[in-house]
């Protein structure tokens, strides 16, 4: 790590409006560090050197003539799940081989609009589907934490893996990412990161890759709450090409950050004190409890019933919403195409190709939950179900809590080619079971890091907000990160 790479996307802001460093300079320190950790840690499917250095370029001279944007000179890491135009965009997939948009998705376009720089497109599970990297057709992404005594490799969390892994190895100031059961706020947890999922309809879906198209959100992976706040108000906007978004002004949210928290109300939810939940998660929880009543925040038991019934409800929805989705990927137009007899054969031989295990698994998951016969049965009763969970958001707001606390994951990261997670996919699942209800009811939700383990890996806990409050998640996230601190993970790569 430079001492350019080790600044905040605060730090660097300001001294490149202050002209004490250049655009150029600071994503050649970039470029520079990515050909160093690159092969070593797989956070980047595709490095875009010569195109970041022309944006770096002309961001210079927007700052040189007093016209830089809010985010002006900023290098950037891109998930492989947004379109980024002419320039690889495969969701980290074997069916999508090749596939470069003519388009720009519209979250990236804010970015470029406020001028800020792609050092290239980060690795993930493939089509987002996954909580630990594995599943990219790219390789597994790689942990920059490691157990202390232990040169075992370890998991970023997934989907947005190579977006966490990225920030807290200092291979990009922030990272686009997206969430759509956990996949910004598991892996921040487990790297010692700032993830927030934005309100379901605050951020533009459009061009970015679908998954299950009612859950998806995207959001912003930083190395902390001033940077998150400073890249979610450029990432988020209407849309009028995307029907879900919403049309509502967008805060400063950095003005909320250090706002006194004083007289609000944290709601602690008895349903997610699970069986078997390790002591030092349960004791982290409690310490963050401990910091807001310090805070002056006032801590209310409450109680959202359906939350056992959030994880079977989402394992339904999801795939089901992917088996649709999906259906669209079959070689004809772009992406691999595997030859066949006739058409019905070349549509089997380039899916069963393209697809990756974990991707066929929730095809078939979803195509079944969605058949005749099943519908009603499956999918009908997990949509029913989901508004049950929602309604247990909006009591509890109702009832005058302004956000909750819980655990952001159930332990700190795992090994690569955990054997007890590949034998049973279902422990794989469990993942998130702290962060699929704020994805079945659309609210905004931030992981924060809060402490190291007993192995010195990071945890982080969780803040579960109202809808459209996300300025009241910075207000409040505030308290653990100056409780807590900041946590940087040890170079070895």
């Amino acid at each position: 790590m430079t001492e350019l790479t080790s600044l905040t996307l605060a730090q660097a802001r300001e001294k490149l409006v202050a002209k004490e460093i250049t655009s150029v300079e600071l994503t050649q320190s970039y470029l520079d560090a990515i050909a160093a950790a690159n092969e070593e840690l797989n956070a980047y499917i595709s490095i875009t050197g010569d195109q970041a250095l022309a944006q770096a370029q002309k961001s210079d001279e927007r700052l040189n003539s007093g016209n830089g944007g809010a985010l002006e000179g900023i290098p950037l890491g891109i998930k492989d799940l947004f379109a980024t135009r002419g320039v690889h965009t495969q969701a980290a997939s074997h069916i999508l081989d090749g596939f470069k948009p003519r388009y720009e998705s519209t979250i990236t376009q804010n970015l470029w609009d406020d001028g800020a720089v792609m050092l290239g497109k980060l690795n993930m599970d493939e089509f987002a589907m996954g909580s630990s990297n594995e599943t990219s057709y790219y390789g597994p992404v790689k942990n920059p934490w490691q157990a202390e005594g232990s040169n075992q490799a370890l998991v970023p969390g997934g989907s947005s893996g190579g977006s966490a892994t990225a920030v807290a190895a200092h291979l990009c100031v922030a990272a686009t990412a997206t969430d759509t059961g956990g996949s910004i706020r598991q892996p921040a947890a487990f790297t010692g990161t700032v993830g927030i999922k934005p309100t379901y309809g605050r951020c533009s879906r459009w061009g970015v890759v679908a998954f299950a198209s009612s859950l998806d959100q995207a959001g912003p992976i930083t190395r902390d709450l001033r940077d998150s706040a400073i890249l979610l108000k450029s990432m988020a906007s209407l849309d009028l090409k995307d029907t879900t978004s919403v049309d509502m002004p967008v805060p400063d949210y950095e003005s909320h950050i250090g706002k006194s928290v004083k007289g609000m109300k944290i709601g602690i939810p008895k349903e997610y004190r699970m069986d078997g939940m390790p002591e030092e998660i349960e004791a982290l929880w409690q310490q963050g409890i401990e910091w807001y009543k310090d805070a002056g925040a006032e801590i209310v038991d409450i109680s959202l019933p359906h939350t056992k019934y959030a994880l079977p409800a989402y394992y339904i929805v999801a795939p089901a919403e992917a088996s649709s989705n999906l259906a669209r990927y079959d070689g004809v137009r772009y992406g691999l195409r595997v030859t066949g007899d006739d058409i019905k054969d070349m549509y089997e031989k380039t899916r069963a190709e393209g697809f990756g295990d974990e991707v066929i698994r929730r095809i078939l998951i979803g195509t079944y939950v969605l058949s005749s016969g099943y519908y009603d049965a499956y999918y009908l009763r997990a949509q029913k179900v989901r508004t049950l969970i929602k309604q247990d958001f909006d009591k509890a707001y109702a009832d005058g809590i302004d956000a909750i606390l819980t655990p952001a994951t159930p332990s700190s990261a795992f090994a690569i080619g955990d054997k007890e997670m590949a034998a049973d996919p279902v422990k794989m699942f469990l993942n998130d079971i702290f962060t699929v209800t704020v994805n079945m009811a659309g609210l905004p939700a931030i992981s924060v890091p809060a402490g190291l383990d007993s192995k010195g890996l990071p945890m982080g806990l969780q803040l579960i907000g109202k809808p459209f409050m996300e300025e009241e998640l910075f207000q409040l996230s505030n308290v653990i990160e100056q409780a807590a601190g900041s946590f940087e993970a040890k170079k070895w790569w």
